[in-house]
């Protein structure tokens, strides 16, 4: 059988394998993420016999399944949410990671006696909490979005400086000399990132005016041309030699929260990019893995570093990082917990594979035990937290679902809603929707069968409206099926914003002046 040919079939069956294993996750509260490493280590010397050692392509193919990971979680990241929580994930991305790093270089260094250049290392390749397993596990808990949102955005901005990180201690742990001292190096890291997310901001702004301007003959190619510009920004950035991470994140982001056409299918396109690259990253990760390899020691070594991380240096970079944010003990003590590391700590300990440092496997095989060990304890345990802390409501209402298509040849969109189980759309009339001028609800969509509703028609959950708008008109009209959805009929009486919850808009307002209608622009 021709190699390609034998390619696409083994490829095909462990796909649907990885499949098969992420359903059985979700029955029994594993997360999917560890049963695709146990694929790849099943398939690898210790189960099936295909070998595969070679760091260095493992090192580049972790990358660019991380690019697109990344731009999976940007995309599907909405702007409103993280807003109000942008502070608090930038500085824990930041300032956080280097506490997280100082912690751990100083047990490696003082308690398991590695070197200082390793001990760093260590500290780096485990600090960067790991954006796939963020979103696959976060998103069906039903969190504060201010809470999730923060931990998404920490997620998806700490991999591009600890990339830097990692690649100047492999440089120094393998006999290399620092160009200007720490300070230089840190200051490098600093304008790269700082580059890379202008650079991903420029590309999105691009990106976001063009893409709506333009009518696609087919609507399929609205999603590949999404993901080929978020790709774009990253391989541009690393050409400019700036952060190519924080470009696609900015960049994705921007994207996913521009007028979009066919947002819904760009989405679920950009998910379905998102769990391949994660199922090939994690199978791939597991080859690369030798059980056979592992001593007592190593295991050991690997328990408790995970062990101190999770105790001491995570819940300390918080604690920190907060500190100015004044966030409730209770938010401070999920982020310690739900700090997920997963495919970015393993990927970047085959950097100092692939630059062939001595015992670098051993670094391998002690990461990877600790987060097969603490992934496993803490992604099934992260919804019973939430409720002993109180920040878990099952009730909480669900937004709305909402696809935008631009109409050819004329300055409009059609918006096709889908109301949600547990949206506070239910219930409410068409009328009651107050569509802005000149803008209708033409069809309501239920149980199969089309009607044009009246003004007296009730909305229930599962219908689907079609709703037709000049294109100037959209951003009102969505932030409006929004608001009902959270906060049902009286969401403008008493003032119920997009970015917030029917219960959070109370405790902001102060005086009945917040309990008065509102006209809409």
């Amino acid at each position: 059988m021709p190699n390609l040919d034998l390619a696409l079939l083994v490829g095909s069956v462990v796909t649907l394998v990885a499949v098969l294993a992420a359903f059985l996750g979700t029955r029994i509260g594993l997360p999917a993420l560890l049963l695709f490493l146990f694929v790849g280590m099943g398939l690898g010397d210790s189960g099936l016999g295909y070998h595969f050692s070679n760091a260095s392509l493992a090192h580049q193919l972790g990358f660019a399944a991380l690019v697109l990971i990344l731009a999976e979680g940007g995309l599907t990241t909405k702007w409103s949410e993280i807003r109000p929580s942008i502070g608090p994930a930038v500085v824990l991305a930041t300032l956080g990671t280097v506490v997280s790093i100082l912690v751990m270089t100083g047990f490696g260094y003082w308690v398991l006696g590695l070197s200082l250049p390793v001990a760093a290392l260590l500290g780096a390749v485990t600090a960067p909490t790991d954006s796939a397993a963020v979103f696959s596990v976060l998103r069906g808990v039903p969190l504060p979005a201010s809470l999730r949102a923060t931990l998404e955005a920490e997620s998806g901005l700490n991999d591009a400086p600890v990339v830097l990180l990692v690649a100047t201690f492999t440089a120094i742990a393998t006999g290399h000399s620092l160009h200007g001292g720490p300070f230089v190096v840190g200051l490098m890291v600093v304008l790269e990132l700082l580059g890379g997310a202008l650079l991903g901001f420029a590309f999105g702004a691009i990106a976001v005016y063009l893409m709506p301007r333009v009518a696609l003959p087919a609507s399929g190619l609205y999603p590949l041309a999404t993901l080929a510009w978020a790709v774009m920004s990253y391989g541009a950035g690393v050409y400019l030699h700036v952060s190519g991470f924080a470009a696609v994140y900015v960049c994705s982001v921007m994207i996913g929260n521009g007028k979009l056409p066919h947002r819904h299918a760009v989405r679920s396109f950009a998910e379905g990019i998102g769990w391949i690259s994660q199922i090939g990253l994690f199978v791939m990760l597991g080859l690369l893995a030798s059980p056979g390899r592992l001593t007592l020691r190593t295991v050991l070594v690997g328990v408790v570093a995970g062990l101190f991380l999770t105790a001491i240096a995570r819940p300390l970079a918080v604690v920190v990082s907060t500190f100015w944010f004044r966030l409730p003990w209770q938010h401070q003590a999920f982020l310690s917990w739900a700090g997920l590391r997963g495919a970015v700590p393993i990927i970047l300990a085959t950097v100092p594979m692939s630059q062939h440092m001595a015992r670098a496997d051993v670094l391998f095989d002690v990461v990877l035990v600790f987060v097969v060990v603490f992934t496993a304890l803490q992604g099934p345990t992260l919804p019973w937290v939430g409720r002993r802390l109180g920040l878990v409501d099952p009730d909480a209402a669900r937004d709305v679902d909402i696809e935008a298509a631009p109409l050819d040849r004329i300055s409009a969109d059609l918006l096709q809603v889908r109301v949600p189980e547990g949206s506070r759309l239910a219930g409410v009339t068409v009328a009651e929707l107050r569509m802005p001028p000149n803008a209708v609800v033409s069809l309501v969509i239920r149980d199969g069968h089309s009607f044009a509703p009246n003004g007296r028609d009730v909305l229930r959950v599962g219908d689907e409206l079609l709703v037709v708008t000049p294109a100037k008109q959209r951003d009102v009209i969505e932030a409006r099926l929004t608001e009902i959805g959270r906060g049902g009929r009286l969401a403008h009486w008493y003032g119920v914003r997009a970015g917030e919850t029917a219960d959070e808009e109370p405790r902001r307002a102060e005086s009945r002046s917040a309990l008065r209608p509102r006209r809409l622009r």
